[in-house]
């Protein structure tokens, strides 16, 4: 995720490049929502993080590395209703054909699958990512109590990374956010699938450049040709 990636190496379904997105490494702090100042309500303030916290995101943990043992960017969240899981899913847009198969989405159908609503109060989203904008909108419109997520994302995250769509006090839901639980780790699976990716992209470059200087020094005959 530090280093940029050779665009060949991912495809253009991937919605987390390498190039793009930079875990830094820091120790487990919480996001608050700002207080609106003009109508002086404050946004919930975001509860602290726990050993709960942290036992729920090594789920979202698990449910990541299922993302990337099918080659997607490994991205995962749990749907949790007090100390239930109703739900889990992970980053598939490229075998799904579809740009809004991120892990939270994924987690967010299962769940209203679940439980015949598509509303969803009271539940809490665990996810190894910050949200996106399109995330961020459906959990809104779910009606998620909090979202706990791990690695940051400066590029497009909706958590205050990039803007904080959940502080905008003209929203009529507000759902607590907490950012940085076991930020380090869940960064350093970024990291490594991508370092993955770009070694990958070497080795085909290098069999490939290998391969045309062979055929360079020993041409073949045509074996099409009329005598």
């Amino acid at each position: 995720m530090n280093p940029g990636v050779d665009p060949a190496v991912l495809p253009s379904a991937v919605s987390i490049s390498s190039e793009d997105l930079i875990i830094p490494s820091c120790s487990d702090v919480s996001v608050a929502n700002e207080t609106n100042a003009a109508t002086d309500t404050p946004a919930p303030e975001p509860a602290p993080i726990t050993e709960r916290d942290r036992r729920f995101m090594a789920l979202a943990q698990a449910a990541a590395e299922e993302a990337r043992a099918v080659g997607e960017v490994p991205v995962g969240a749990v749907l949790v209703r007090g100390d239930e899981v109703i739900a889990k899913g992970f980053n598939h847009p490229i075998g799904g054909h579809d740009p809004s198969a991120h892990a939270e989405m994924a987690a967010l159908r299962a769940a209203a699958q679940k439980l015949e609503n598509y509303r969803l109060p009271g539940c809490e989203l665990y996810v190894t990512l910050e949200p996106c904008l399109m995330c961020a909108g459906a959990i809104m419109h779910a009606r998620i109590a909090r979202v706990v997520f791990g690695a940051r994302d400066p590029k497009t995250g909706a958590c205050g990374s990039v803007v904080d769509a959940f502080a905008n006090p003209q929203l009529n839901h507000h759902t607590t956010v907490t950012g940085g639980v076991l930020e380090e780790a869940c960064g350093a699976a970024l990291r490594s699938f991508f370092a993955d990716r770009r070694r990958a992209a070497r080795e085909a470059r290098a069999a490939a450049a290998l391969n045309n200087a062979s055929d360079a020094a020993d041409p073949r005959p045509d074996t099409n040709q009329t005598l």
